[in-house]
């Protein structure tokens, strides 16, 4: 049974209740539940204002307005500023920009000293780097910073310092405290070439009056590989030094293009291992090395040592900074017989088939002329070249005479400095008046005269490339450049019998060591005794080098390799002369670097070749060939003839003649019949005669 809710009759619906009977009225009284009626109070309560009362409350609520409208501004800016932080700092990292040196013109009472035009910012175009031919960087500036200050505006330079010691700390305390201090300036260098991440450090510190100025560090990335070369920068990136740094300062300076250089660096590498190796192994003082295209005169390599890093130029010894190459004069020694021998043959002094007496030394004043390993008897053309013979070649310059000697060596660029882009060492001659037949006579086998290395080099490649003379040259050609011409200086047909003495020289002569299978070498050794300067020779020191050119068929590079003052050790049989130490180290270059220079031994046309550069060292005249055109010049006035040493009671020699085989005189001792190379023999056998 479903009992009815409470208060709601049984069997019946709820009565509605009527809402606005139910309703209160609004000035009713209110009570808690179940409160007596007594307790009751009023809804409502009217309260009277006065006029004070309600002036103070209106000014209330207009200042909360307004703190209101002021704390939301400051939200507002502070959050932009968080966002712009968050921007410079996270998002988008701003670094410190480099701000231009201030120039404020300066109280008429103090002196500013002006700052020096190559400091200006605008100025720092950047310096172009420098390559090799191949584009291996060889030289290049990176961006640095400098960090400077205007003493004026600096309120306590000893905290100043204080700060900017955290993070260059290498910074020397004094001296930079008294250009802080100086306050008769507004420009004072702190520290140049500084990281980005010091100068970001030092940007951090905030110090007001303390700038950053763009500069640059120039780098060297190969270090010591040709550094006398390229020579170097001061800290304002001015070029020092004899090098390319100096010599093109202009140009690279203007021009962003990279300087191409003619260098190979691997070339370079090559020949520069091999005069350290060369240098340690016959203890000797100081190298050089030149590698040389003979076509164009473009030199691939130049070493001299001892060298240094070319990053630290500054640090760099004198001897450490001289390139020995180009600007050191030597006496070149028996290389130069291959200028006397050229200019005897294209002069028509002598032929091939000439020689010259060789039995006894040449008394000449109080000085001898010997041969290191005489042959004592008459000698032909071939075989004073090969042996190396000073007798020979003296008796040869005497032939051809002081005039035609040194027009010359005028032609072939020995009396003067080299037209070479870097600076060059002026040749040491005797001068014209006193060139006479003492000076004739020691110059034809290389000594009474002193050139650079380079001289040498440009020289030979004249003889060895078909006579043309080309100007030695640092720079590789422009693309598209027209090719490189040069001055022709001797017949082609001399040039083709002056390499073939050559190659006799590595095959049969001193120069032996310097062969390299299938590249048919050919060249000149020459040793030569150091002045001891100007009084005379020194005793004990030398130069020995090795004058190479490859191949000797179709000749294409020039090789030379020096080493000053060497001694001898138990592989030389105490000997240090240049066959000994000098033509070994050359050999080696050619074998590595040859296949650089996508030249490969030909062994294939071995047979063929070597039958093209063959010449017999005793050739006989041929028939019908002319006699000398030039007759022996007569005595030069005041010097007197040379007079032959005799170790026996013998009848004075007579004046040197070039003669031939049919003319040989009785004091050439009748030896026997040397190794020939008969596949020749026809050209120069006089028919009917026995080859000897």
């Amino acid at each position: 049974m479903t009992r009815a809710p409470l208060g709601q009759p049984e069997g019946g619906a709820a009565p509605q209740a009527d809402p606005a009977a139910a309703a209160p009225p609004p000035n009713a009284a209110a009570r808690r539940t179940g409160a007596p009626a007594a307790a009751s109070v009023p809804k409502m309560e009217h309260v009277r204002l006065t006029r004070a009362s309600a002036g103070v409350l209106m000014a209330t609520e207009k200042t909360r307005k307004r703190l209101v409208v002021a704390a939301s501004g400051f939200a507002i800016v502070f959050g932009m500023v968080v966002v712009k932080l968050a921007l410079a700092t996270v998002v988008i990292p701003v670094h410190p920009k480099v701000a231009a040196p201030r120039r404020e013109p300066p109280p008429a009472a103090v002196s500013v000293p002006t700052i020096p035009a190559a400091l200006d910012l605008g100025l720092h175009t950047g310096r172009a780097m420098i390559t090799d031919r191949n584009g291996e960087i060889l030289a290049v500036s990176l961006p640095t910073a400098a960090l400077y200050a205007n003493p004026r505006e600096l309120s306590n330079p000893p905290e100043v310092l204080r700060q900017l010691r955290t993070v260059l700390p290498k910074l020397e305390e004094d001296e930079t405290l008294a250009k802080l201090s100086d306050t008769s300036k507004q420009f004072v260098y702190i520290a140049r070439q500084i990281s980005s991440r010091d100068q970001l450090a030092v940007n951090n510190l905030g110090i007001p009056g303390v700038y950053f100025q763009s500069t640059e560090r120039r780098r060297y990335p190969l270090g010591r590989v040709a550094a006398q070369v390229l020579g170097g920068v001061d800290p304002d990136g001015h070029g020092v030094g004899g090098g390319v740094e100096k010599v093109f300062e202009q140009r690279l300076h203007d021009d962003p293009a990279p300087l191409r250089l003619s260098l190979d660096v691997r070339v370079q590498a090559v020949v520069r291992d091999e005069l350290i190796h060369a240098m340690e192994d016959f203890s000797a003082i100081a190298a050089c090395g030149i590698v040389m295209d003979v076509r164009t005169g473009e030199v691939l390599a130049m070493v001299s040592l001892p060298d240094y890093d070319a990053n630290d130029f500054q640090g760099a010894k004198v001897e450490e900074q001289v390139n020995r190459a180009i600007g050191r004069d030597y006496e070149p020694g028996s290389t130069f017989k291959l200028q006397t021998v050229s200019m005897a043959l294209d002069d028509g002094v002598v032929n091939i088939w000439n020689g010259f007496d060789a039995t006894y030394p040449i008394q000449i004043g109080k000085h001898t002329i010997s041969d290191f390993k005489p042959k004592a008897r008459f000698l032909y053309v071939p075989e004073i070249i090969a042996y190396s013979s000073n007798i020979g070649a003296a008796r040869m310059a005497e032939a051809a005479g002081a005039e035609r000697q040194r027009a010359w060596m005028t032609k072939m660029g020995m009396l003067s400095r080299l037209g070479f882009e870097l600076p060059s060492a002026k040749p040491e001659t005797p001068p014209e008046k006193n060139w006479k037949l003492a000076s004739t006579l020691t110059i034809g086998f290389g000594q009474g005269i002193a050139v650079t290395p380079l001289h040498v080099v440009a020289g030979t490649a004249a003889i060895a490339n078909g006579g043309i003379y080309m100007q030695p040259t640092i720079l590789a050609p422009e693309d598209g450049a027209a090719a490189r011409t040069g001055v022709r200086v001797m017949q082609q047909g001399t040039s083709d019998i002056v390499r073939k003495l050559m190659r006799v020289v590595v095959t049969q002569g001193f120069g032996q060591a310097a062969e390299v299978p299938g590249y048919y070498v050919g060249g000149k050794t020459g040793t030569a005794q150091k002045t001891a300067g100007g009084r005379g020779y020194k005793a004990d020191a030398r130069v020995s080098a090795f004058m190479g050119v490859f191949p000797m068929n179709a000749p294409r590079y020039a090789v030379y390799m020096m080493l000053d003052e060497p001694k001898a050790n138990a592989s030389t049989h105490g000997y240090a002369t240049a066959g000994w130490v000098s033509a070994p180290a050359a050999g080696r270059v050619i074998a590595r670097a040859a296949p650089m220079l996508n030249m490969l031994p030909d062994v294939e046309n071995a047979n063929a070749i070597a039958q093209a550069l063959a010449i017999p060292l005793q050739p006989g005249r041929p028939a019908g060939a002319k006699a000398p055109l030039q007759p022996p010049p007569a005595p030069v006035p005041g010097n007197g003839p040379a007079q032959t040493v005799h170790t026996g009671p013998r009848a004075p020699t007579p004046p040197p003649v070039a003669e031939t085989p049919q003319n040989v005189p009785t004091l050439a001792p009748q030896t026997a019949p040397l190794p020939r190379d008969l596949r020749h023999e026809a050209m120069y056998t006089v028919p009917g005669r026995a080859a000897r």
